[in-house]
């Protein structure tokens, strides 16, 4: 692997887009410093050290450190990532969207309209975040999180608007940044903005995790790290392949076709995008719950808010099974390999060809897709039965911290895959040049 990483320096453009994608992320790790115009830094210096294993805790992991400074970038890429979610589910719903998605070029139109439902959901997030903190801070002390906002009698328009639009344009900013990295850096660039913000707040959640139950917390999370990584990977990878035949076509006097191969099918074909789709929408509640006051409203922010009790992590993993099993039928739905094997000659032995086959190869998806869906959603709700287990064994969770939660296994998935992304694209340059590859 370093003689693979030597090799890839060795060449200009693509010595050119790793630096690229480093220098990205440096301009994301400087914005998410620069704190919104109007907070209180010391009511907000105060919520985060009493915020232990908070909801605001665990934005501030995904966000690499933008939460706890209340920066211009706090909302992230996750506007974007809902806003792909609700499209996703309209467009087989609504007949004028699914003509467009086929349409050439269409799944540009697509993205497009992406990018404007992003606009209104940084706004209402933006409101929602804000609204949350303000609550947390009435918790802690009597102080005002930023002065003047909101929309009552006593509020300043003139602030409310410019935090709204200050966080929505800095919501607009990450995604962007995240674009350049698509377009002119190394992997995918929204992937590779989350990556970067869980990786970020790695040293700092591991410092304060060993400050309570050293031997027990270290080695907790070093064999939790260890065992998920390598079951990822082997999940990751795994795949089941199917047999197709190809007949032989006699054109003039040439033969052609003939042969055998096979149609692999992966046990986890959605790779990390369940996983960001279900922590987007689990967080969702508490976000809207934000909005309002009383006895439900809290009641929301606590269930959905703190990532604990069995409610939040059964719906966790009801989400990610969900997202896992619609995402794979989008992808199958849209590579249309019956109709495609069918056009160039091919067949599955004992299957005939067209809708059966299709058919057939949706039944194997449906099947492994299963396997793959359990095993995010277990991976999911790992912190949760990390949670148990520490109960069980000090007696005292809350204290003792959550060795699970500094990086979290969705965390490790989504960073474990955007490495392997990441790697094979580099694979694919180095051995375009004929050079070994990392994946040897």
């Amino acid at each position: 692997m370093i003689e693979a990483l030597r090799n890839a320096f060795r060449l200009p453009d693509l010595r050119r887009k790793m630096l690229y994608t480093a220098l990205i992320l440096i301009i994301y790790q400087f914005a998410a410093h620069v704190t919104v115009p109007g907070v209180d830094r010391q009511a907000l210096d105060a919520l985060f050290s009493g915020d232990e294993a908070g909801f605001l805790s665990v934005l501030n992991l995904l966000s690499g450190g933008a939460v706890s400074n209340f920066s211009v970038i706090a909302n992230g890429v996750y506007p974007y990532i809902t806003a792909s979610i609700i499209l996703q589910l309209l467009v087989p719903i609504i007949p004028r969207l699914e003509a467009i998605a086929k349409e050439p070029g269409g799944q540009e139109k697509i993205n497009q309209y992406t990018y404007y439902l992003a606009i209104p959901m940084a706004a209402l997030q933006a409101i929602g975040q804000v609204n949350i903190f303000q609550s947390q801070v009435d918790q802690v002390s009597n102080t005002t999180l930023i002065p003047g906002f909101g929309f009552g009698s006593n509020s300043d328009l003139l602030t409310t608007l410019s935090v709204i639009v200050t966080m929505t344009a800095g919501t607009m900013f990450a995604i962007w940044l995240g674009e350049l990295i698509t377009e002119q850096g190394i992997g995918n660039g929204i992937s590779i903005i989350i990556f970067a913000g869980i990786v970020a707040g790695v040293p700092s959640s591991l410092y304060q995790l060993l400050q309570t139950h050293f031997v027990f917390n270290l080695v907790a999370f070093v064999l939790l790290t260890i065992v998920t990584v390598i079951v990822i990977v082997v999940i990751q990878e795994g795949t089941r392949r199917i047999p197709v035949q190809y007949g032989k076509r006699v054109r003039g006097r040439k033969m052609y076709g003939g042969g055998a191969t096979h149609i692999p099918l992966k046990v986890n074909t959605a790779g990390m995008i369940p996983l960001i789709f279900a922590q987007s929408i689990v967080t969702f509640p508490a976000i809207i719950a934000g909005f309002f006051s009383g006895t439900t409203a809290t009641k929301i922010q606590n269930t959905f808010g703190n990532q604990q009790g069995f409610v939040y992590w059964l719906v966790y993993f009801l989400l990610v099974v969900f997202f896992t099993y619609f995402y794979t039928s989008v992808m199958v739905q849209n590579q249309n390999l019956g109709e495609n094997l069918q056009k160039n000659g091919g067949f599955i032995p004992g299957i005939r060809p067209g809708r059966r086959t299709q058919e057939y190869i949706n039944r194997i998806v449906n099947r492994i897709t299963l396997v793959g869906a359990v095993f995010l959603g277990a991976v999911a709700i790992l912190p949760g039965i990390m949670q148990v287990v520490q109960r069980l064994a000090l007696g005292e969770a809350a204290v003792s911290g959550n060795p699970a939660l500094v990086i979290s296994s969705a965390g490790l998935i989504i960073v474990v895959g955007v490495v392997i992304d990441t790697m094979r694209q580099l694979e694919a340059q180095l051995t375009m040049r004929n050079y070994d590859g990392f994946m040897r």
